[in-house]
């Protein structure tokens, strides 16, 4: 989903024939998704921001990047990280499995996630979500619909949200904004029932 996301979004920021991107400051001085949905930045002080579409994009990839990158959040050391490769899951009594010493458990702690994963992922996932609903807003005429990508960009929106409701990764609250799309999506057999 994440390398789908970011080719639509550099087709908005490539340059036209006279050295404009499609989004940029002038055309979307804020990161929104129609007149009743505006999405803020926080900045190093955790402080909300309004910042212009493609400079929210454009730090939103840079700190997704790093949350991805971070083996921390996203180990790939497949060394003890499942039964396949770790041997001593079969000696270990089931009962210490789950939560061996009687630590807390959490979703992926046996493959070396951390306790906050699935809140990382979240935010992930409302963060793109939030460039998907602009993409839609601000630009699905022009471009994607001019230059033949809606198809693709909605194929790409489509399973993003599906992936996003069946993980709970996205809140329905969190979907208002492309809720009328999704609505009719559901009604047209687009989404399964």
């Amino acid at each position: 989903h994440y390398r789908n996301l970011w080719n639509f979004v550099r087709v908005v920021h490539e340059k036209e024939d006279d050295g404009t991107a499609v989004c940029d400051a002038t055309s979307c001085p804020r990161m929104s998704a129609g007149a009743n949905h505006s999405f803020t930045w926080l900045n190093s002080r955790r402080e909300p921001v309004e910042l212009p579409a493609h400079e929210y994009m454009t730090l939103m990839q840079r700190w997704i990047s790093g949350k991805i990158d971070d083996l921390a959040i996203f180990p790939t050391d497949p060394s003890g990280v499942s039964f396949a490769h770790n041997p001593s899951i079969t000696t270990t009594p089931l009962s210490q499995l789950s939560s061996p010493g009687g630590e807390p458990d959490w979703i992926g702690k046996r493959s070396g996630f951390p306790k906050n994963f699935i809140d990382v992922c979240q935010t992930i996932f409302r963060q793109m979500f939030r460039v998907y609903a602009h993409l839609y807003w601000a630009h699905f005429t022009d471009p994607f619909y001019h230059i033949n990508l809606e198809k693709q960009l909605n194929s790409c929106f489509s399973h993003f949200v599906l992936t996003a409701t069946a993980l709970d990764l996205l809140k329905s609250h969190e979907l208002e904004p492309m809720q009328p799309l999704i609505d009719m999506w559901a009604a047209n057999g687009t989404f399964p029932p």
